[in-house]
């Protein structure tokens, strides 16, 4: 008997896949938990180049990165390694289903090769929620999405309007709508942008767009990226509900001129305040030369030599530990010796060795401070005088000489040694000495003396902050005006206190009627004076 044959779909892969991902509107911080799970995993990332920084967060030292061809080779790509083994993760701005990647799923159906499909913020609510505008006040209330081609086809609606591709022609939009039966007072805001430190949102009337924009100095060529419209009285809801664009560091690209390790903490806590850092290293960490004195310094704590080991920076901490682990120690060698800190980050250090300090001066966190706070030596309660001053190779005298006056007996071992890091790159020199920054943060003399001998003088509208008075003293020396300065020796004090200043900037320009401009908007050639 003849049986007729019928057609089989493709055999599923049982290894590879492919996983067609959303990265959402802009803000990395707006990627989902699924998004960075499969980026971790991921053999091969297909990513356009605007996404393949964020991508790279996420990678594995393995991982491969590529940027797409056109659908049929990019899904071709992916298909081939599926089958390879590898999972394959397709990036795509926004939403994928709302950007291409149906045709691409399809292929992998066609394939027999399993996918999976990650949804990203969509752009048309994520902008809008930046820019503090609510798309609906009730659960019932009426929304509609369109893109900027269809403007002339939608008819009046008390409904909120959003408008997908709204940065080709704003006032032509207008027009359209107000043609279509829409009225000229209807409420109008524009974002460039979303998500972004760069967003930017004008508020208007259907009948007043272009006057509006030319008042708030914006024009098609000097904007850049998509824009999203939305239109009726939601928009009216701004004024109360702007939360992003009112940081009171938003768009404020910032100078951090620290080790690259000790800006990440510094970097985060700016980025909490809308400002974009720039870690720029202007020290290098090295190991001492001769490492016999750190031999001995760790030898003389396991065997009892020492009463008390001062720590003065993070980088101490790191390089006693590092030997410590060397030699399969932890931090139980430190038993029986009390440990003294700097400060507040020195103490976190510590603690994430697993050491609690004994002391830490409260309010002057420097090693002055420390040599004030310093207890004196008593041959009745302190069984030994040897103090451990684990340090950089030009650290100063000060605590040293307090601890001799006082009756202890110190012991200044070279722990790590800090140079000068290379020069950066031509455009951020440019960018320091021309004004393009709006705000430098010093966290030592050191880091002020190196940024100046690595890449100049920062220009005069710069905003200067400085950690405590012998920074803002070194600054002064090289004829920079501070302007700020933190409350107690700390990086996030020191941040908190540049919020507070722009803060008081952005207070100060609304009351006085003027738009709020960054400091590097300001008039290139004014001069800075010494206060």
């Amino acid at each position: 008997m003849n049986v007729k044959e019928v057609e089989q779909p493709p055999e599923l892969s049982t290894g590879g896949w492919v996983a067609l991902v959303g990265t959402g509107p802009g803000d990395a911080g707006l990627l989902t938990v699924r998004a960075a799970e499969l980026l971790g995993q991921a053999g091969l990332v297909v990513a356009a180049a605007h996404l393949a920084d964020l991508a790279r967060r996420y990678l594995s030292p393995a991982a491969q990165l590529t940027e797409p061809g056109d659908a049929a080779a990019t899904a071709e790509t992916l298909v081939q390694a599926a089958r390879d083994g590898q999972l394959a993760v397709r990036l795509f701005g926004g939403d994928p289903l709302l950007n291409g990647a149906a045709a691409e799923a399809a292929a992998c159906a066609e394939a027999g090769v399993r996918f999976e499909i990650v949804p990203g913020v969509p752009l048309a609510t994520a902008v809008p929620a930046y820019a503090g505008i609510p798309l609906a006040s009730e659960p019932n209330a009426e929304l509609r999405v369109i893109h900027a081609a269809e403007i002339s086809r939608v008819a009046y609606s008390p409904a909120t309007l959003v408008v997908l591709g709204a940065d080709a022609g704003p006032a032509e939009l207008g027009k359209m709508l107000i043609a279509a039966g829409w009225p000229e007072a209807t409420p109008f805001a524009i974002t460039w942008d979303g998500t972004t430190s760069t967003q930017q949102t004008v508020t208007s009337t259907l009948g007043r767009i272009g006057p509006d924009l030319k008042a708030a100095g914006v024009s098609l060529a000097n904007t850049r990226g998509p824009a999203i419209a939305v239109v009726g009285e939601a928009v009216n809801m701004r004024g109360t509900l702007s939360w992003f664009e009112t940081k009171p560091l938003f768009g404020w690209r910032v100078l951090v001129p620290r080790t690259k390790e000790q800006a990440a903490v510094v970097s985060q806590r700016l980025r909490e305040y809308g400002a974009v850092p720039e870690e720029v290293p202007t020290i290098a960490v090295e190991p001492p030369r001769t490492p016999q004195q750190m031999e001995r310094a760790v030898k003389g704590l396991v065997t009892g030599r020492y009463q008390w080991v001062a720590f003065t920076s993070v980088n101490a901490v790191r390089a006693v530990r590092e030997r410590f682990e060397e030699y399969g120690l932890d931090a139980r060698a430190f038993a029986g010796v009390k440990v003294a800190a700097v400060g507040e980050q020195t103490s976190r250090a510590l603690l994430d060795f697993g050491i609690r300090p004994d002391l830490v001066p409260e309010q002057d966190q420097s090693a002055e401070g420390l040599a004030a706070a310093w207890p004196p030596y008593d041959d009745v309660l302190d069984p030994i005088n040897r103090v451990l001053l684990p340090r950089a190779d030009i650290a100063t005298e000060t605590l040293l000489a307090r601890l001799i006056d006082i009756g202890w007996e110190a012991e200044d071992v070279t722990a790590y040694r800090t140079v000068r890091a290379a020069p950066p790159p031509a455009p951020i020199r440019e960018a320091i000495k021309g004004g393009g920054f709006d705000a430098v943060l010093f966290t030592s003399s050191s880091t002020v003396r190196n940024l100046v001998g690595i890449a100049g003088k920062p220009h005069a509208v710069t905003v200067i902050g400085v950690i405590g008075p012998q920074t803002a003293k070194t600054a002064a020396e090289f004829g920079l005006r501070v302007d700020v300065t933190a409350p107690r020796p700390s990086m996030i004090a020191l941040v908190d206190a540049m919020a507070e200043h722009g803060a008081a900037l952005r207070a100060a320009a609304e009351e006085a009627g003027e738009p709020v401009r960054r400091p590097s908007e300001r008039r290139r050639g004014a001069r800075r004076r010494l206060r």
